[in-house]
């Protein structure tokens, strides 16, 4: 299996240093780049490097976060965005989340906390602080709410409903193809589909906006 590639972006370079030391010794993770989270080539940095993962101080932009991810997720959509930061702003992880973040990690966790993020989030799993998710769910809930209006999983087709309602459940892309005995790669677009047609950017969007219509889980499972 081949290892998953990371770009760590941080205007402090003996973080990004420090880690990319630390994960040297970690055969599942190989650093393929490092840079500046400002750095004026960072589209042209990540077009070169094609990370699987991107971890991004985003302290510098403030409440520019947003825009400053959707440019990321427009360079490469595929890529998984971790948050790695000293912001404890409950707005700005909303904001991140909401322009694709799979992911918001504190600085002051140690390194194995957040390779164990890094690994996850390349399966497909989120991770946000338990202190911070209630709010961010709220107002992802509460942000669905006013943008679909009456009910927002219309647009659905049959099949792209049940693999949401099989994402609610927290299974991952292989799981879900085996529970629905589809590929992985029919999955994967299916997934698309359904941020596009939600109008969101990550799975815990999609998530939020079906508890919100009040979808079930597959199998009754919450």
């Amino acid at each position: 299996m081949s290892p998953i590639r990371l770009l760590l972006a941080d205007d402090h370079l003996m973080i990004t240093d420090a880690l990319a030391s630390r994960l040297s010794a970690t055969p599942e993770i190989w650093v393929a780049g490092r840079c500046a989270a400002t750095d004026l080539n960072l589209p042209a940095i990540i077009t070169s490097v094609r990370p699987d993962v991107i971890a991004i101080e985003t302290e510098p932009f403030g409440a520019s976060i947003g825009a400053a991810l959707e440019r990321i997720a427009v360079v490469r959509p595929q890529a998984r965005v971790v948050v790695l930061t000293a912001d404890r702003s409950a707005a700005h992880a909303v904001a991140a989340a909401r322009a694709g973040a799979v992911a918001w990690v504190a600085k002051e966790q140690d390194a194995a906390e957040f390779e164990s993020v890094v690994r996850g989030v390349a399966r497909g799993c989120s991770w946000f602080p338990p202190d911070m998710l209630g709010e961010i769910l709220r107002e992802l809930r509460a942000e669905a709410s006013r943008t679909h209006g009456g009910d927002p999983l219309q647009a659905l087709g049959p099949r792209e409903r049940e693999v949401l309602q099989v994402m609610m459940t927290g299974k991952q892309g292989k799981q879900i193809a085996t529970e629905l005995h589809i590929s992985g790669e029919t999955v994967r677009t299916h997934a698309q589909n359904i941020y596009a047609k939600l109008d969101v950017h990550s799975r815990l969007e999609a998530v939020t906006v079906a508890r919100s219509a009040g979808l079930q889980p597959r199998n009754g499972d919450r």
